[in-house]
Formats: C-alpha cells, sequence, structure tokens
C-alpha cells in the first residue's frame, strides 16, 4: 500500500513541475509576415540611426581559465506614444568582431510603446564575453529615440547572477 501511495505522490509531483507557456508569455516574433514594414513614410521625414549594444554571453569566473555562461535578452524599446520605430539590421557579432547572426531579413516595424526581444540562451556561448549587436533604424524626425538594452542572467544552484548593458547611438 505504502508503494502505491508512493507511486501516486511520485506522479503528482512530476506531471505538476512541468513548465506551461501561455500564449501571454510569447515574445513577439521578429520574422512575422505581419511585422514586415511595407509602408514605410518619405525618407525626408525620417531620422536614421545606428545603436551599438554590448552583450555578454560569458563572463570569467575565478581566473581568465574559467567562464561562466549567461542567458541574454536583447530588448529592443520604441519609446515613442506615437510614432513608428522602423528596425532595418539587427546583427549580432562574437568577441572577435565576425557577425554571427543577422537577425532581420527585411526592415521590419515596433509599434509605439512596443518592446521586441531576441533571446540567446545560456548554451548558446558564440559570441564570448565581448559578444555585440549592431542596430540600423528609422524613426519620425520629432519622435524620441529608441531604446536597446540588454540583460544577462545566469542561476546556478541558489547562486545569481544578472546586470544589463545599454545601448549607445553611434550614428
Amino acid at each position: 500500500m505504502k508503494f502505491i501511495f508512493s507511486l501516486i505522490l511520485l506522479s503528482i509531483l512530476l506531471f505538476s513541475c512541468t513548465e506551461k507557456v501561455s500564449t501571454r508569455d510569447k515574445i513577439p516574433a521578429l520574422h512575422s509576415k505581419e511585422r514586415l514594414a511595407n509602408k514605410i513614410e518619405a525618407d525626408s521625414l525620417l531620422t536614421k540611426g545606428k545603436t551599438y549594444l554590448s552583450i555578454y554571453s560569458q563572463v570569467y569566473s575565478l581566473s581568465e581559465h574559467r567562464k561562466h555562461n549567461l542567458t541574454v535578452m536583447v530588448s529592443m524599446r520604441n519609446t515613442s506614444l506615437t510614432d513608428t520605430l522602423y528596425l532595418k539590421k539587427a546583427d549580432h557579432y562574437s568577441t572577435e568582431g565576425k557577425l554571427i547572426k543577422p537577425y532581420l531579413e527585411n526592415t521590419i516595424y515596433i509599434a509605439p510603446m512596443e518592446t521586441l526581444e531576441i533571446v540567446i540562451n545560456e548554451e548558446e556561448i558564440s559570441s564570448g564575453t565581448g559578444g555585440n549587436f549592431m542596430f540600423d533604424w528609422m524613426l519620425n524626425k520629432d519622435a524620441t529615440e529608441p531604446l536597446f538594452e540588454s540583460v544577462m542572467i545566469s542561476t546556478t544552484s541558489q547562486q545569481g547572477l544578472s546586470f544589463t548593458s545599454q545601448g549607445k547611438r553611434i550614428q
């Protein structure tokens, strides 16, 4: 009887611990057809910019010979209440400056006050300790500039590590 009770209890614990993802938790897709910027205002109405963002897929731990892997969340935020942001490029580079992945094939839009995210899993360490992103964007000349941020995080046992980085406009 104890064996059956233990088996039932174990089954309940195993099935209750599965993570469920609701539609509310899904990240807005960068590549969806609905996100393509088919109509872009006349170039004379737009300001163009380029923003650099540092990210860290790994950080050194104890010495230069030991690294700790991190999950990276790149956040692209349209800070305008009324104007659309157009994102032309979101290119991911390694510590060595090599292009890892261009995240966009076509110009997309980010609606007013909307945020899009790119998540780089903890196991994906190709960008190393000095990875970065380069964003090319356009927006209405009177609009507030976009905000590009990264959050790096890792938790192991009861230890946690997290920090952020903010993009810098370079053009």
